[in-house]
């Protein structure tokens, strides 16, 4: 009995020994579980920080496609599910039909916009403005004031180009008409030129490259320096920059100087040649006046389509110094506290 009672103490004792080591490893397993959470809270947040930085700077550069398409419905809309409603247009042309297998195909999509308001006494020289531009894979979109479309169908792009016939009427009244934000939405770039405008020297990528760069928003070639068309000082081209944003003289009715702010003298876009990004556009197309056609003193006032909630013009580059600022912060943050963790470094 004593022999089998020391067996039943032993087997007991192993027992207890055996739950307290269960109980230990998962003492150990406790403060290891809690690190994962830690690590894995810290990179939920850093993940949440990153995504609102991104959209943040998607909100500045896309403010108008961000917003418009999670309007709620109107009233006369409700009837109707929300994934079927379309809230934007383009102006790509469209086959009558395709094949089966071009259908399986997307639409290739031009990212960028001419309209220009044309008659055909100036056909020649819109022939070479609109050969430059389909060559740089542009929408191309006519606004004929004259009536005359027939006589374009002999060029090559006459059917590439889309046709719109008003008689007698202005480039402000077709562009306020015609090219609706909604429907311009998917190109980066809208230039609404005149029919007069020379290009020998002009390229169309290596300008928007220039554009891009500086993160402008309403722009436009500058002017040969010999050109007869000169109204204002700050559209001639500088010989010695690739773009100026103001210009400096003292001489002339209109003086310019240091303390000058505001057309002409900076911050000018003339109203022959703008260039606008779609969100410049979505406010210059509300700035259009609808009864005022000739768009005079328009100019003057496009200089607060490029701005940002009062501030100056929004600058891609400037966007980018924050972002890095804000990595470098986050690998420092890293850093340190790789070091304090690793004890043995």
């Amino acid at each position: 009995m004593k022999t089998f009672k020391s067996w039943h103490a032993l087997i007991n004792k192993r027992n207890t020994l055996y739950e307290l080591g269960k109980i230990g490893f998962k003492m150990k397993q406790l403060p290891f579980m809690g690190v994962i959470c830690i690590v894995m809270l810290f990179i939920v947040y850093r993940t949440t920080i990153y995504q609102y930085h991104k959209t943040e700077m998607e909100m500045k550069l896309y403010r108008f496609e961000m917003v418009k398409d999670y309007q709620q419905p109107s009233g006369k809309l409700r009837s109707l599910p929300r994934g079927i409603m379309q809230v934007r247009s383009d102006l790509e042309i469209r086959p009558l039909w395709m094949s089966s297998c071009s259908r399986q195909a997307s639409v290739n999509m031009n990212k960028n916009l001419l309209a220009m308001p044309v008659g055909i006494m100036q056909k020649e020289n819109v022939d070479n403005v609109v050969q430059k531009f389909l060559a740089a894979n542009f929408t191309i979109i006519l606004f004929h004031y004259d009536g005359n479309v027939d006589g374009w169908w002999d060029l090559d792009w006459g059917d590439k180009a889309i046709h719109v016939v008003a008689h007698n009427q202005t480039k402000w009244w077709f562009a306020k008409r015609f090219l609706h934000p909604n429907v311009v939405s998917i190109y980066d770039y809208i230039f609404l030129w005149d029919e007069d405008l020379g290009v020998d020297h002009f390229d169309p990528k290596r300008y928007l490259q220039i554009v891009k760069t500086a993160g402008l928003e309403i722009s436009q070639p500058a002017l040969d320096p010999d050109s007869t068309e000169i109204h204002h000082k700050i559209t001639i081209r500088s010989r010695t920059k690739k773009l100026h944003r103001r210009v400096y003289e003292l001489r002339g009715k209109t003086k310019c100087s240091k303390a000058s702010e505001g057309p002409p003298c900076s911050g000018f876009v003339e109203g022959m040649a703008p260039v606008f990004t779609r969100s410049a556009w979505y406010c210059a197309w509300h700035l259009v006046q609808n009864d005022l056609v000739h768009g005079w003193g328009l100019d003057m006032k496009l200089g607060y389509c490029s701005q940002r909630n009062g501030a100056s013009g929004f600058d891609l580059r400037t966007e980018i110094r924050r972002q890095s600022t804000w990595e470098l912060e986050v690998f420092k943050e890293r850093w340190n506290r790789a070091v304090e963790e690793d004890k043995n470094w």
